[in-house]
């Protein structure tokens, strides 16, 4: 019997590639998003798939999701929580229901499928969970709670981690940097920076599970982002404020 990925986010970018890359390797999936033409699509294209139409700032529709995780006669092998998005602005210019819906899909929901998911894995003594986070992450900067939300879930995917050594489980935090999505456009910022520090989503994917098979339990693809990690943990904190606020000024 094949096993069962559930991906959240997958109607576009990186959650599309998760998506691709683990029906090539033999995963039935569960795809779900808000947009249903496109995952309908995209279900088509990977010759059929368990589609679940869900707002995940929506606590009801999170729910049929958390009952879909908890379900012991289809068990679900491996969650990846890719939903999640930004905000433009700064955090007290920002709507605060915007904010708060924000908070509801980057944290909220990977708290709460997170903790839905495990028992049945730690049961079934295998399974594991990918939580999409981001580089942003370890570094402050200017903007509203994007950078927040992802630093909890790196250190969540990482005491995580360590608490289920030994149980068949794993989780990790995947970190990337810039990635050629539609991630940055829809809440309109433009792609800035060097060529070299765009990757692609089909790269960081790969790369992503390679790092998951291993028991890693923090991905940071791409040497130039595993600098700026490596760098942020040993620079003095004044000169890392400093120069995030440079960058964050600098993509507008």
């Amino acid at each position: 019997m094949s096993p069962t990925a559930l991906v959240t986010g997958a109607s576009s970018g990186l959650g599309t590639e998760f998506a691709v890359q683990l029906s090539a390797a033999g995963y039935a999936l569960v795809l779900v998003a808000r947009d249903e033409a496109r995952l309908q699509a995209l279900a088509d294209r990977l010759g059929g798939a368990e589609v679940l139409v869900a707002d995940l700032a929506d606590p009801e529709a999170r729910r049929v999701v958390e009952a879909r995780l908890t379900d012991a006669d289809r068990p679900v092998d491996l969650l990846v929580n890719n939903a999640g998005y930004g905000t433009a602005g700064e955090f007290v210019d920002t709507d605060l229901d915007v904010l708060a819906a924000n908070h509801e899909v980057n944290v909220t929901t990977v708290l709460r499928l997170t903790r839905v998911a495990l028992p049945g894995m730690i049961g079934r003594g295998r399974g594991g969970v990918l939580n999409v986070s981001s580089v942003a992450g370890f570094l402050p900067g200017r903007g509203s709670v994007y950078g927040a939300g992802k630093a909890y879930v790196t250190m969540l995917s990482q005491n995580l981690a360590g608490v289920l050594a030994g149980t068949g489980v794993h989780v990790m935090a995947l970190c990337p940097g810039f990635v050629k999505t539609e991630f940055h456009q829809r809440f309109g910022q433009a792609r800035t920076g060097p060529a070299f520090a765009w990757m692609d989503a089909d790269d960081v994917v790969r790369t992503a599970l390679t790092d998951f098979a291993r028991g890693r339990p923090v991905s940071v693809p791409h040497p130039l982002y595993k600098a700026i990690v490596l760098a942020s943990r040993l620079a003095p904190p004044r000169l890392v404020h400093a120069l995030a606020r440079r960058s964050a000024s600098g993509r507008g």
